[in-house]
């Protein structure tokens, strides 16, 4: 059985969470918590959930906070974050923090299922919504182990890694402009000239790709 986890302040939604998950093969409901706080306090380092399902906006301790202690502590946990926040800042945010998957709450319980296979499986999974824009990067430019190998074959600046690290902070692109001393037309130079490298089409996509890589640290 894979043990999984659920932190959601919302009872009913986190109940729901584990009456499904339940009844998928293989897949076992350890720990339920309505705040990072409650998880801390209740995991059980001789019982470790493989998965943790992460809401976002919680009382106490968030999401983003929840998820960054559970990468600093327990790196071996993976996270897929629960919201219905699907805006590019939060799923930017908590993929820096360590999440690994993003689905909003009304998804289907077979895309549930799907992604949490997914996770254990292949190490990221992102909502059926943002598919186009990010999967490409994982599975059409696949990354090697080390960053020389591939790095090397798309050929990036060194003015476009440091674009890619700003892209994975919570600023606007004109604020970017300004701390990296160029025009907002040179940023977006630099964003439309890694789309065709990388073969993207948002912010997402290239943001997953620099965490991929290690171009910038989670």
């Amino acid at each position: 059985m894979i043990p999984i986890a659920i932190v959601d302040d919302h009872i009913l939604i986190r109940h729901a969470l584990a009456k499904h998950i339940n009844t998928f093969s293989g897949y076992q409901v350890i720990l339920e918590a309505n705040n990072g706080k409650d998880f801390i306090s209740q995991l059980n380092t001789r019982q470790l959930p493989a998965l943790v399902l992460l809401d976002i906006h919680m009382p106490e301790m968030n999401g983003f906070e929840t998820a960054i202690w559970i990468s600093r502590h327990h790196p071996q946990i993976k996270i897929i974050a629960v919201s219905m926040v699907s805006d590019e800042t939060a799923i930017i945010r908590m993929l820096r923090s360590g999440a690994r998957g993003y689905l909003t709450k009304d998804a289907e319980p077979e895309e549930l299922q799907l992604a949490l296979q997914t996770v254990i499986d292949k190490g990221i999974y992102m909502n059926r919504l943002l598919y186009t824009h990010v999967m490409p990067t994982i599975y059409h430019n696949p990354p090697v182990q080390t960053d020389e190998g591939y790095l090397k074959e798309i050929a990036l600046s060194k003015r476009e890694k440091e674009f890619l690290q700003w892209l994975c902070t919570d600023k606007a692109y004109k604020e970017i402009a300004v701390a990296m001393c160029v025009s907002i037309r040179t940023v977006d130079g630099y964003r439309d000239s890694l789309f065709e490298k990388i073969k993207v089409a948002s912010r997402i996509g290239l943001v997953t790709f620099a965490i991929r890589n290690q171009i910038v640290q989670v």
